[in-house]
């Protein structure tokens, strides 16, 4: 059965949702190539990290330096996130990494 994630409350996402992508991050930079997708534990239950990408989509919370700084790391075309220090959100990493989650599942 698929784990049907939270809402955000007025574009703000649970902290639990917050360690939960950057998990989600961590395995994607580790998923190899023709394994089937990581899936990360998001309040208690495994979940795809695609899914939580997905739910990140709209998520207006400010992305930690940190994590922004990964986010750069892994993705290989910087054309594709439109970094501002500060100001770059989840929704605007979860976009780009959920497109990237859903082309690799299509190969």
């Amino acid at each position: 059965m698929r784990h049907v994630l939270p809402p955000l409350h007025e574009g703000h996402a649970p902290v639990f949702l917050h360690y939960a992508f950057e998990d989600a991050l961590d395995a994607y930079e580790a998923w190899q190539d023709g394994a089937p997708e990581p899936r990360v534990e998001c309040d208690g239950k495994p979940t795809a990290i695609s899914a939580v990408f997905g739910r990140m989509r709209t998520c207006t919370d400010i992305l930690p330096v940190r994590v922004l700084d990964e986010v750069q790391a892994t993705i290989n075309d910087p054309s594709l996130l439109q970094i501002t220090a500060n100001q770059t959100t989840y929704a605007e990493a979860a976009l780009v990494l959920r497109a990237l989650c859903v082309e690799r599942l299509k190969r």
